[in-house]
């Protein structure tokens, strides 16, 4: 016979079961909370909902889901879309008329002074996209290979000063040259880039010295990468030999901006035909 182990097991906790309970009373206690919330929950807006997704499926009013009465109704919003898309259409257009009628002013003013001053053939004046282009050719303003302005180009130049700076567009000075090679220039670097910044920049100086803000103009020189005519004809060079003062379009302003007041040299090759410019 089994004898029987000294102490035995110990007796089953008999109110593990009031743990169970407790837990049950508990989420049926969470249960009914929520059941009381949903029944207060605001009944005319609950019909508004329910009315919204029958008119909805049904091909209804078209109104918002859950909106107050007087919410758009979605088709009325697209010709109010349309309509503010027309009104910023009509702006744009307006601003851009607004532009082109000051340039053709500044152009007008700019062809008057020219005529008057006997300048007439040696400066000219274009509108473009970019804006308002006074072209001036280079024997006006230097010798050849040379920098230096001449005195009675100084005198017109203070003279387009005087009109440019009545308005707040950017104003660019493009110096630009022919494609022959600068020989006997070793203060150029014997570079057509190099001279072309350097006439800019001195443009530049004497249109600041006659009144323009000095925040609003900046220079680049070119070289013979933009030619306005063909290089192989000595017509053809002394078109591409010039200096163009370029008022910027108002729309370009932003871009034009970032190079205020940074002297700028075109790096791109130029074509080398022809002897010593």
């Amino acid at each position: 016979m089994a004898r029987k182990k000294k102490g035995g097991e110990p007796p089953e906790n008999a109110e593990r079961w009031l743990l169970t309970y407790s837990d049950l009373i508990t989420l049926l206690m969470a249960f009914f909370i929520v059941m009381y919330a949903s029944s207060t929950a605001d009944s005319a807006k609950m019909a508004k909902v329910a009315e919204a997704i029958k008119a909805g499926i049904s091909g209804g009013s078209g109104k918002t889901l859950i909106a107050n009465e007087d919410a758009i109704d979605i088709k009325a919003n697209a010709s109010y879309i349309q309509e503010a898309q027309k009104q910023q259409a009509d702006a744009s257009t307006g601003a851009a008329k607004a532009e082109e009628n000051k340039l053709q002013q500044v152009k007008q003013k700019i062809d008057n002074y020219t005529a008057q001053n006997g300048l007439s053939g040696k400066v000219s004046t274009i509108i473009q996209e970019k804006g308002l282009v006074i072209n001036i050719v280079d024997s006006v303003m230097f010798d050849p290979a040379k920098a230096d302005i001449k005195p009675d180009a100084q005198a017109s130049l203070v003279g387009i000063a005087k009109i440019l700076k009545t308005v707040n567009n950017l104003i660019v000075v493009e110096g630009h040259t022919d494609s022959r090679p600068l020989v006997n220039a070793p203060e150029f670097e014997n570079s057509n880039d190099v001279l072309s910044a350097v006439r800019a920049i001195h443009v530049q100086n004497i249109l600041v010295g006659g009144g323009v803000a000095q925040n609003q103009i900046s220079e680049q020189g070119y070289g013979a990468t933009r030619p306005v005519a063909t290089n192989d004809t000595e017509d053809g060079m002394a078109k591409n030999r010039r200096v163009d003062i370029v008022v910027v379009n108002s729309k370009f302003s932003a871009a034009e901006q970032s190079g205020i007041g940074n002297s700028s040299i075109n790096t791109t090759p130029s074509v080398t035909n022809g002897s010593g410019q």
